[in-house]
């Protein structure tokens, strides 16, 4: 006690300096503001810089005395603003302390002062307009007077419920009708300084006013401020009175916070049951006499000001209000976190607060909270969420009629759907969407048993609108018929993506995600993405429920291949995807929520595996299905017509338009149909996981089929499929999974080469299996040859199919060859180097010495000797003798062919039939595969073939087609660099080039005359040639020497002149010298003024 006297003391020696000459200058003058300005200010820093505690009752009378002073002495018109506002905010932190215990009197005259401040009706009638600084202190200095306090804050707690007692007191003095009109018109002035644009004026008035009224209003008053109230607040959280941009976050806050507070006290249900507008049914006796009539109230004498609430003044009100309230949708958009959680708080104390009064405004305000529920702004999204299961706990009394409002907001959001579509509103699109998505949220949140009632209310809800008293064939066609996708921005090319990304890196698979589509008439991304939200939602929240809508909309798809069919298949795999718990979207694809699936589910995901994949075995059809007239007429959609531009006017008598013929189902229709097709078996496999092998029979093939296709778009996506599936079957790769069911694609393959079932598009599968497999191939690869040259032999005659097949035989000769080593890659030696001289000493002494007799001639008499050989004589150890030396390895023996070249051989010998085919693609085509073969084999293995078929290879030199010739010279090429091939290079110089060279190297003759060349410089090298031969070959490729020619053309050229005069320098020397004109006489005639060999020639002679 002693130390607080002291603290006492310590402040008031602090304050007495100050006081005593402010009241000695409380008459103000021009001269002495200054020095009162000073004294206020010290005054205000030595208040704050104490605690509160520290404030008695007698230092704050003490205080207090010569601030009243100068407010008695001055006039309020002759008190300057900034003294004003010093005196103001003393008497703020003075009332901090002084609210406990003041006189009611004194704390009514600090309420007038300020409410006359902020009023600007300072005086009698006459007012002085007041700076806004001067408005927020009078405004902080009410806050202060008016906020509600805790006992905690008392500086004595010697009793308790001292705050409550002393708000009793204070809200008794004020809700008196002498002091009513006093409160009214305050309010009216806060209402004007909440419109401020001065920040900090309008926060604190925003506080004043909801203090105000949630605290000292009485509830007969409040409802006749309302009106003004609420249509001032919604100006202000608005903006409406700002030139542009959204309002303070901060503003809407306090200004949503008002609404709240004036619509609870004015029309809550508490409030109405009490005054008799409605009644509240809680037990069977309320309930028996619900439509007894209702006691009229008393008449009484009330002020004019009082409002007693009535039946028809709750009508009056509840409509004005929800009018009101409509017109805060937009701030649902807000841009700040603080606005959307206090539009938030709003909506749930007054669905909490008015379930029988404003029954009209549940679905609107339903309908922030679900929007609100799916912000970005993670704050936003958990306190609305919460609101909601909040209102939907056991003990809400808005609970029942709040999970109806859901499901109707479910209802019409479906049905107003395809209106926002059909007119392009992508904001209302992706409104409508969220709304539906946050109810299907509501359905998952069983996160705790409290908040757990209603949410099987809300699944089984949904489980009825998507079920077959839902309506799904009214909104559900009414849902396809607007919407449509718009054909993939894509360039069609001929060879497939998928083909060159796995002939670019077949691991790039592993990595390829599914293609997204867009939609022709939501051009918006984030209106699209809502949409398959919302469907997803749909599938997740029903579960096994959903699968009646997608069944629905899976055989809506399959029956024809318009746009109407193409959406249902989307609306179906969204909705599976939402079932199942995966997506196709994002590169993560494992479910999240589902790990096991029940029965129905998987014998759902089974039936519609087999019935997507039957789909590829029926003909493509022309002519758009449309559904029948009873499906398709909808009188809830009115009929709507998006148009740009201008409309022809037609020149014509015709009163009617003219009807559109139908119309074809167009190829992009048709590749969107195999693309979500393709999405329903990923789902499929995704839902059935290693059950889902055995399907594998029936699916692989359309998924093959789709990636040979030439419109990238589907093939990326089977790509993605394949990969999907061998993720859910838990493969490590999608050439894994083809390789453990190899048979199976190849069944399937087989049955469409036949003749009763026939697919062009076979052969391609064929080779897209053969090259995602790789080199495991070869395991397999036998019984895929012997399906090729079956069909060989029966559609020899159609060359399409023949074509394919042996690029297929080429597919498996590329994989052999790019795992099987080469066995022939030893550089050949020159055989005639032993036999070069370089001295003839040793021939000379070898004449001169033949006949000598050799020094370790032995002619020692060895008596008799056998007449037959050793061995005969020892038969047995002969024999076993010789079986040893047989099971000892022959290094000079070739090792058996492993089971690649025993394929390739196979191939090889099966294929030389072809080469006379009445095709010149498929004759290339066999020569280059018997050129791939080539380094694979080895020459014992692969000379009985090329024996047999020379003649014919010999003869497709002379072909009429370049290219088939070019694979001729290609093929003797590979044999003469492989293994020692005996006329090739003798048919190739009787070829001889036709031309000098080519400009470029992508042509057939370029390849023909590189080939000729490369053939020429292997055959001459340690040949000795006949100097005929050599000369014609010497003079016969000269002209690839012109400088004019192809560089590569002029390398190989060099290499093949070097390599001719390692054999015969001189003819060459003397040829090329010739030629460039460098001798003349007798060999004049070789010189050739138009070839310019000259800087050739002297890198050859350089050598």
């Amino acid at each position: 006690m002693a130390s607080k006297n002291d603290e006492h003391q310590e402040l008031f020696d602090k304050l007495k300096p100050i006081c005593v000459p402010l009241l000695e200058k409380s008459q103000l003058t021009p001269q002495n503001v200054s020095l009162v300005l000073r004294l206020l200010s010290a005054l205000e820093q030595t208040l704050k810089h104490h605690p509160q505690t520290t404030l008695s009752t007698n230092l704050v009378s003490y205080v207090f005395f010569p601030i009243s002073t100068i407010l008695r002495r001055n006039p309020n018109n002759n008190i300057p603003d900034q003294v004003l506002e010093k005196l103001l905010a003393v008497l703020a932190i003075l009332c901090n302390s002084w609210w406990w215990n003041c006189e009611l009197e004194v704390w009514s005259q600090i309420f007038m002062l300020c409410g006359s401040v902020i009023g600007g009706i300072e005086g009698k009638g006459k007012g002085k307009a007041r700076d806004d600084e001067t408005k927020e202190a009078a405004a902080r200095c009410l806050f202060v007077l008016l906020r509600d306090r805790r006992d905690s804050e008392a500086s004595t707690g010697d009793l308790e419920d001292l705050a409550q007692r002393r708000l009793v007191q204070l809200q008794a003095h004020v809700q008196t009708t002498r002091f009513m009109p006093i409160i009214g018109q305050t309010i009216d002035s806060l209402l004007m300084t909440a419109k401020s644009p001065h920040r900090p004026l309008q926060r604190v008035s925003l506080q004043s006013l909801a203090v105000l009224l949630g605290v000292y209003a009485s509830t007969q008053f409040v409802p006749s401020v309302l009106p003004g109230v609420v249509s001032t607040m919604t100006r202000i959280a608005l903006g409406t009175h700002q030139s542009k941009g959204w309002a303070n976050g901060d503003a809407v806050a306090g200004a949503l916070f008002v609404i709240q507070k004036v619509t609870v006290l004015s029309i809550g249900d508490t409030v109405c049951i009490s005054d008799g507008a409605i009644r509240s049914v809680v037990d069977l006796e309320d309930f028996a006499h619900f439509h007894d009539a209702p006691a009229e109230p008393k008449p009484t004498e009330t002020a004019p000001y009082l409002v007693t609430r009535t039946s028809s003044w709750l009508r009056a009100s509840a409509s004005q209000l929800h009018i009101a309230l409509n017109t805060l949708t937009p701030l649902v958009n807000h841009p700040t976190p603080s606005a959307l959680i206090a539009l938030a708080s709003m909506a749930k104390e007054i669905l909490a607060s008015t379930s029988l009064t404003l029954p009209q405004s549940q679905p609107l305000l339903l309908s922030w909270l679900l929007s609100l529920s799916g912000s970005s702004y993670p704050k936003v999204a958990d306190a609305a969420n919460d609101s909601i299961l909040d209102l939907l706990s056991p003990i809400s009394d808005a609970r029942q009629s709040l999970l109806q409002a859901l499901m109707q907001i479910a209802k019409d959001s479906l049905s107003s759907l395809p209106r926002s579509i059909i007119s392009q509103a992508d904001s209302r699109v992706e409104h409508i969407a969220g709304q539906v998505e946050a109810i299907c949220r509501l359905a998952q949140s069983a996160t705790a048993p409290s908040k757990a009632i209603g949410l099987s209310s809300i699944s089984s809800g949904i489980d009825l609108l998507l079920g077959p008293s839902g309506g799904i064939e009214r909104w559900g066609w009414t849902l396809l018929s607007v919407l449509e996708f718009r054909t993939p921005p894509v360039t069609v090319n001929r060879a497939s993506v998928a083909q060159l990304l796995l002939e670019g890196n077949p691991e790039t698979a592993e990595r390829v995600t599914f293609p997204e589509v867009t939609f022709k008439n939501v051009p918006s991304r984030s209106a699209s993405d809502a949409l398959a939200r919302m469907l997803r939602a749909l599938g997740t929240a029903s579960g096994d429920g959903c699968l009646y809508a997608v069944e629905w909309f899976s055989s809506t798809g399959r029956a024809s291949r318009s746009g109407t069919a193409v959406t249902a298949l989307w609306c179906a795999s969204r909705l599976l995807e939402g079932v199942s718990g995966t997506s196709l979207d994002g590169e993560d694809q494992i479910s999240e929520r589902i790990t096991t699936y029940s029965k129905k589910l998987e014998r759902f995901a089974r039936v519609l595996a087999r019935d997507i994949a039957e789909l590829w075995t029926v003909e493509s059809v022309d002519v758009a299905d449309a559904p029948s007239n009873s499906q398709r007429d909808d009188d809830s959609l009115p009929p709507t017509e998006f148009m740009k531009g201008q409309k022809t006017i037609r020149a014509t008598l015709e009163v009617a338009e003219p009807r559109r013929p139908a119309l074809a189902v167009s190829d992009s229709q048709t590749s969107l149909h195999k693309i979500f097709c393709l999405h329903l078996l990923a789902i499929s496999s995704g839902i059935l996981q290693a059950k889902f092998t055995p399907l594998l029979l029936h699916v692989l093939y359309p998924i093959l089929h789709s990636v040979v296709s030439p419109t990238p778009y589907i093939s990326l996506t089977a790509l993605a499929t394949l990969n999907f599936i061998a993720n859910a079957t838990s493969y490590a790769s999608p050439a894994n999974l083809l390789l453990s069911h190899f048979d199976y694609a190849l069944d399937a393959v087989s049955r469409r080469l036949g003749r009763r079932w026939l697919d062009v598009d076979a052969t391609k599968v064929l080779v897209v299996l053969v090259r995602l497999v790789g080199g495991d191939v070869v395991q397999k690869a036998g019984d895929v040859v012997e399906e090729c040259f079956d069909r060989l032999d029966e559609y020899h005659g159609y060359e399409v199919i023949v074509e394919g097949l042996v690029e297929v035989l080429g597919e498996v000769i590329n994989v052999i060859e790019a795992d099987e080593p080469h066995v022939q890659d030893v550089p050949k030696e020159d055989p005639l180097a032993p036999m070069m001289v370089q001295d003839m000493n040793p021939l000379l002494f070898w004449v001169s010495h033949r006949n000598d007799v050799s020094e370790e001639y032995d002619d020692t008499d060895y008596g008799p000797a056998p007449r037959q050989g050793w061995g005969e004589l020892n038969r047995g150890e002969a024999d076993v003798a010789q079986d040893e030396t047989k099971r000892e390895k022959d290094p000079d023996d070739e090792p058996s062919p492993t089971p690649a070249q025993a394929l390739a051989k196979q191939m090889v010998s099966r294929s030389i039939y072809f080469l006379t085919h009445g095709s010149p693609v498929i004759r290339a085509r066999i020569l280059s595969l018997l050129s791939s073969a080539t380094p694979v084999l080895s020459e014992s293995t692969l000379l009985p073939s090329i024996h047999r078929a020379w003649p014919y290879i010999l003869n497709r030199l002379g072909d009429p087609e370049v290219f088939v010739v070019s694979a001729a010279a290609g093929l003797i090429e590979s044999l003469v660099t492989h293994l020692e091939a005996g006329d090739g290079q003798n048919a190739l110089a009787r070829r001889g080039p036709g031309a000098v060279g080519t400009e470029s190297a992508y042509t057939h003759s370029h390849r023909l005359y590189r080939s000729i060349l490369k053939t020429m410089t292997v055959a001459v090298t340690g040949v000795h040639m006949q100097d005929t031969s050599g000369w014609e070959v010497i003079l016969a490729f000269r002209r690839f020497l012109h400088r004019e020619a192809h560089e590569e053309l002029q390398a190989c050229a060099r290499e093949l002149y070097m390599a001719l005069g390692k054999g015969n320098e001189d003819a060459v020397w003397l040829a090329l010298m010739t030629t460039s004109g460098r001798i003349s006489g007798d060999f004049a005639f070789l010189r050739e003024v138009k070839w310019d060999i000259r800087d050739n020639v002297a890198l050859i002679l350089r050598e």
